[in-house]
Parts: C-alpha cells; structure tokens; sequence
C-alpha cells in the first residue's frame, strides 16, 4: 500500500473511520506513517492528536477502542478509510458517532418501511390504514398473512413469470416486516443472529 505522506506538510493523512457492519461514518482522524504502522501491528486504531501533539490510540484513556478490521487508500494516495470494530461510543462526547448520530444498520428502504409500519403500529386506529388494520387484528391474522405469502412465493417460484414471482416475494417481505415487528422486533435482530452464526 502506497500512502502519500508529502502531500501535507505536516505529514498528516486523514483517516476515515468506518463501522465495517454498518457502514457508517464514525469519526475522522490523521494519521503519519508511525500512527498508520502501529495501527496494523497492535490492530487497535492509532492516531497522531494534533492536540496532544503525539500518537494517540483511540481508547487508551475510555476503553472505546476501534478494532482494526481493514485499511484502504484512495485513487490519489493521500486519504484512508479504515474500517474498524468499535467497542462502545466513538466520540469523546459518549455518542455513537461525531456527529452524534446512532450507529445502527440501515437497510436503505427497507428501513424507511419499517419507520412506516412502526408508525402504523403505534397508531393501530388508523382505519384507512392496511397495516393499522393487521395491527387491531392480531398476532393470528398477521401470522396467516405470512404463511399465504409464503405459499404464494413458492407456487410462483414454480412457475417462469418473474414479475409474479418478484412482486409475491415482495409482499412476503412486506408482511414478514409486519410479523417482526408484531413480535417487537426489527431487521437488525436477525441480523446480529446471522452474524453470530457466521462467526461460528
């Protein structure tokens, strides 16, 4: 890996700071050529402090450390994203990130429609609402919804009309996301399972 140090007189790369899970943001650091080797031999992330005007591993004071996972350099040699496992809040503040933002998995859409149907849910006496109206059914009528989708997908899956099949599956996901959160539970529950069969 090629690091371009010259290009900033004070031989500071930025380093940006990656959850290798959920791909956020977490905070941004510069790191010399003695920061960037530490980090790769201790695997905690190391900096230089321009405050304390040495190197600094994040966590030496907290416990928060950030737990090397990969470094990578841009097309132009002169900035690194690292992406790292974090242990507890990132910020100094005692926020997830520097932007005093949650660092939890987002699911772009998936997201956005589980905000919706969480909204739903809390105001269940929406009555132009279909999911509000799952919701006043109960856990019975939400679970059937599944188990029909889910006959639906198969006999689709079955058949060679991709457009039928994509929209039965999607109308599983849709009311499998009403049955997780009827159960009180989110996409990032299965996730961590999943990960933690994966690590197995």
């Amino acid at each position: 890996m090629q690091i371009d140090y010259t290009k900033y007189e004070n031989g500071l790369v930025p380093a940006i700071i990656q959850d290798a899970i959920t791909k956020n943001v977490l905070m941004l650091g510069y790191m010399n050529e003695e920061a960037f080797l530490k980090t790769n031999q201790t695997k905690k992330v190391t900096f230089f402090s321009r405050s304390k005007n040495r190197l600094w591993t994040k966590g030496e004071e907290s416990g928060n450390f950030l737990n090397l996972v990969s470094i990578k350099v841009d097309c132009d040699n002169d900035a690194l994203l690292v992406q790292v496992q974090p242990e507890g809040p990132t910020c100094h503040k005692g926020t997830d990130t520097c932007w005093n933002e949650k660092n939890n998995s987002n699911f772009g859409f998936l997201s956005k429609l589980e905000a919706i149907i969480e909204d739903r849910k809390d105001n269940s006496e929406n009555e132009k609402s279909y999911v509000s109206s799952l919701f006043r059914a109960g856990m019975n009528k939400i679970a059937q919804k599944v188990g029909e989708e889910a006959v639906e997908v198969v006999i689709e899956a079955k058949d060679s009309d991709d457009n039928l099949f994509l929209n039965e599956s999607s109308d599983l996901l849709f009311h499998y996301l009403i049955l997780l959160q009827a159960k009180g539970y989110k996409l990032s529950d299965i996730e961590k399972v999943l990960q933690m069969r994966h690590s197995r």
